[in-house]
């Protein structure tokens, strides 16, 4: 099945500064069959003949601020229009500044928890397939407003 840790999306994008208290959106880019199922496979050996079906149950985003978040869907990506609201689905809210961290960037880890159920000569079970993870790093800064 050759199954992999997701493409991460996030919003800021890892190049660009994101901001305290302004919110993270985190999804998948570009899910397909192998970063996020499901997908399915038969394999047969003589007369044995076994079907297995992989997907993601869940996503554990470890956001290098000692938050970790949950999602059990894709995520939203960001457009521009959704402006300053929050993910409906998959997101997070930084409340520190990442000029502590090395690189003054914090780390984001998304670790991809698979489920493979499979069933063939007469028997069937589930296998969970842990520790595909992939990550970025972003910066987040606090925003200083002066009033005169």
């Amino acid at each position: 099945m050759n199954l992999r840790a997701i493409e991460i999306g996030i919003s800021p994008e890892p190049d660009g500064p994101g901001i305290v208290a302004l919110p993270t959106w985190l999804w998948v880019q570009n899910p397909g069959e192998q970063t996020f199922g499901p997908i399915t496979r038969t394999a047969s050996a003589g007369s044995v003949t076994v079907t297995a079906t992989a997907r993601v149950e869940r996503i554990v985003w470890d956001m290098g601020d000692g938050t970790q978040v949950v999602c059990t869907g894709p995520g939203t990506p960001y457009e521009p229009r959704f402006g300053r609201s929050e993910s409906p689905d998959c997101g997070h809210t930084y409340t520190r500044e990442s000029g502590h961290e090395p690189g003054q960037k914090y780390t984001v880890t998304a670790t991809s928890e698979w489920v493979v159920d499979w069933e063939g000569a007469g028997q069937s079970g589930s296998l969970d397939v842990d520790n595909l993870s992939r990550s970025v790093q972003v910066a987040v800064g606090e925003a200083q407003v002066l009033v005169n």
